[in-house]
Parts: C-alpha cells; sequence; structure tokens
C-alpha cells in the first residue's frame, strides 16, 4: 500500500480505482433504489455531538468485550465474502483485526475456511445463515466449534429483494477458460489487483470452503446462495432451536424491531446486532441508527447490543455507543480498505476509526466510551424510529 489513507471514503475511492468494475460493483451492493442504503450513512450526519471545552481527560479508554471476548476498540470486523477483493482475502482481515486487538466475524461464504482464520485471529466468530436441513446446520455448527470458533453469529435479515435501479455486476459462478476471456479486459485495466493474483499464483475462489460436506467439494458461491435462498425461512422455534446447539456466545443479527429484540432475548441469544445486512434487504428499512435507541432501551439489560450499517468514521461509532450500542460492526469500510492495500489497508481503516473514537471522546470530556450517554448527542426531532411497539405514539410502527 502507497501512502496513508486518511479516511474511509479516501479507502474507497483507492478501491474503486483498483479493484475491476464487476467486483467492486459487488461490494458497493445495496438493493431496488438505495432508500436503505443511502440512510445509513446520512442518518449519521443528522446527530450532533455536545462537547466541553475545559475539563477535558488526557487519557482515553476503548477496550471493551463483545461475546466474551476483551477488545481494544468498539468495533469488530463483520462478516462478509471477499472474493475476488484480494488474494489473501479474508486471512488478510484477520491478521489486520488481531493487530489492532479486535475480534473477526467470519462469514459462511468466506472465501478462506474457518481453521486459517481462526489460527490468525483467536478472536473469531462464525456466521451462519438458516440453510438447508437441519442436520447439515448442526455439522456446520460442530464444525465451527471444532475449528475454534469463539461464537456464533447467524444471520436472518435477508429477504431476497431483486434489483438495483444502477444495475446488478455480472458475476461468473467459476472462473472456467469462457468467463475468463469474458472479464480479461476489466482485469487488465486494473493491473496492480491482477499483479497481486499473480503474484499469489492464484485466481480468484469463487467457492464458499466453510460450507463443504464431509468428502465433496465445495459450492461454489452461487451454488450455496441457492441453497439458502430455496431454504424455507425459519421461526421463532428454530431459533430456539438453533441457540441450542450451540452451548457459547450467540449472536442474533438483523434485529430493527423491539418486538423482534424482545423475542430474540427470550430465545436465550448473548447478542443482537441492529442492522438491515448494509441497506442490501428489503429497501426503505430505516438506518439502524435510528433503531438502535429503542432496542438499546427495550433489551440492553438482557442483552449485548451491537450496531452494523453506515459506520464510516470514529465519530460514527461514538455516537452508537452514546445511543446504547457496545460496540459496532463493520463491512464495506474494511472491505475498501483490504481493496486499497491488502493487510495494512484493514489495519489503516481499524487506525482511522480508533482515532476518531479517541478525538470524540476528548471533545465530550469522556476518559472512556463507557462513560458515553444520549446526553452526548444531539438528536433532531423526528429521528428515531420505534419499529415494533404498540401504535400510537409518533414514530412507531
Amino acid at each position: 500500500m502507497s501512502g496513508w489513507i486518511e479516511t474511509v471514503a479516501e479507502a474507497q475511492r483507492r478501491a474503486r480505482k483498483r479493484l475491476p468494475k464487476s467486483v467492486y460493483s459487488a461490494l458497493l451492493a445495496g438493493s431496488e433504489k438505495g432508500v436503505s442504503y443511502d440512510d445509513n450513512t446520512t442518518a449519521f450526519t443528522e446527530l450532533g455531538f455536545a462537547p466541553h471545552v475545559a475539563g477535558l481527560s488526557a487519557k482515553r479508554e476503548k477496550s471493551t468485550t463483545v461475546m466474551g471476548q476483551q477488545i481494544d476498540l468498539p468495533v469488530i470486523i463483520s462478516p462478509t465474502g471477499v472474493q475476488a477483493v484480494h488474494p489473501d482475502g479474508e486471512v488478510a482481515v484477520a491478521r489486520a483485526a488481531a493487530a489492532r486487538g479486535t475480534a473477526m466475524g467470519l462469514s459462511s461464504f468466506a472465501s478462506k475456511s474457518l481453521r486459517d482464520v481462526a489460527a490468525a485471529n483467536p478472536r473469531t466468530f462464525f456466521q451462519m445463515y438458516w440453510m438447508g436441513s437441519k442436520d447439515s446446520m448442526e455439522r456446520r455448527i460442530e464444525y465451527a466449534r471444532e475449528a475454534g470458533a469463539k461464537g456464533l453469529i447467524v444471520t436472518l435479515d435477508w429477504s431476497f429483494s431483486y434489483g438495483r435501479d444502477w444495475g446488478s455486476p455480472a458475476i461468473p459462478e467459476r472462473l472456467d477458460l469462457k468467463a475468463m476471456a469474458r472479464f480479461a479486459p476489466e482485469a487488465l485495466a486494473r493491473p496492480r489487483w491482477l499483479w497481486d493474483f499473480v503474484k499469489s499464483r492464484s485466481l480468484p475462489d469463487l467457492t464458499t470452503p466453510n460450507l463443504a460436506e464431509a468428502g465433496q467439494d465445495a459450492p461454489t458461491f452461487f451454488g450455496a446462495y441457492g441453497e439458502w435462498m430455496q431454504t424455507p425461512p425459519p421461526s421463532w422455534d428454530d431459533v430456539r432451536w438453533l441457540r441450542e446447539q450451540w452451548d457459547g456466545p450467540f449472536l442474533l443479527k438483523g434485529i430493527c424491531r423491539v418486538d423482534d429484540a424482545r423475542r430474540a432475548a427470550d430465545a436465550g441469544v448473548t447478542a443482537i446486532s441492529v442492522s438491515n445486512h448494509g441497506g442490501n434487504n428489503l429497501d426503505a428499512t430505516p438506518a439502524p441508527i435510528r433503531a438502535l435507541p429503542a432496542v438499546a432501551a427495550a433489551v440492553g439489560d438482557q442483552v449485548e447490543v451491537l450496531l452494523d450499517g453506515g459506520v464510516r468514521r470514529g465519530s460514527d461509532v461514538v455516537k452508537a455507543l452514546a445511543l446504547g450500542a457496545r460496540a459496532v460492526m463493520i463491512g464495506r469500510a474494511y472491505l475498501w480498505g483490504l481493496a486499497a492495500g491488502g493487510q495494512s489497508g484493514v489495519e489503516n481503516v481499524l487506525d482511522v476509526l480508533s482515532r476518531g473514537i479517541d478525538s470524540a471522546l476528548l471533545g465530550l470530556g469522556h476518559s472512556s466510551v463507557h462513560e458515553l450517554t444520549p446526553d452526548d448527542v444531539v438528536v433532531p426531532p423526528g429521528f428515531t424510529r420505534i419499529l415494533g411497539v404498540a401504535s400510537g405514539a409518533p414514530g412507531t410502527v
């Protein structure tokens, strides 16, 4: 990587210049008109701070715990597939997270194995979807246990929204000769990206090794995706069953309603993530930061509450913590860092967020992230969305 990446926005600009168009478009993602995608970041800009000018703390503590793991800053890696972004893939991300003292979430759809990622970062959580038979899910849970996962992340916030107004990328199922010929112009137009793979003597791996059944080849990304789409969605009894199969920390990802948060707590989860799948879910779902205060108020004394969606700055992290989150999860921010500079690029992005957290704590007069309260944040009228409660109050559904 050449040069310090000053902001996440700069990491995104470098990623766009380095990645083939289809790969960059896949990371950008979003759904339909992109209302949720835009709101995830716009919502943070609507929140203000109430800073002090004297009596500020000379030292600021950023460490906390998430699902039993001590982390040096309240930012963890959200599980995403990184096929074709960088030859070192999730292993590079895991090393970067370990170097900065934080935890790694690994997707079922990842391009690297859980064993390799957990070896690079022992603080690794394995993410699962509700897909396939219960027998196959039990086997994946046992695989996660044997491979050293410290916790389970179950993602349910997906409704298979189809189409993007700006178009979806053309992504092959396999990189066979036909596909390579088709995408050669894109690859040749990004020589630095291509050179990374040439040096590694590998091609982008479009398979999902963590979903391979014993004695079988790993399914392709789209093969696994098809199984996921064809699996009937789970009930709350299914969530309880899945929780019973795992005897460690368990995070349910995708909550945006108070009633769902309460059901998750009743199902015995350790933590929930307030999330709309990065704006890739049902479009017009509110930004997670808008739903966070009501969810945290409802269940924050029972489960750990995290936020996932729209975080681009350390000040965004501080706003989320002030409104009730224990920590945040980042996705696109680290993917852009990975694209821009591999492991060092991810470390750079985490450093940017860490410095932003420190700066915001200084201005707010706090010595620890644990001192943050809603009084530190200026919340404009009508900002919050209180979903899943009895109707009648403004802003409720």
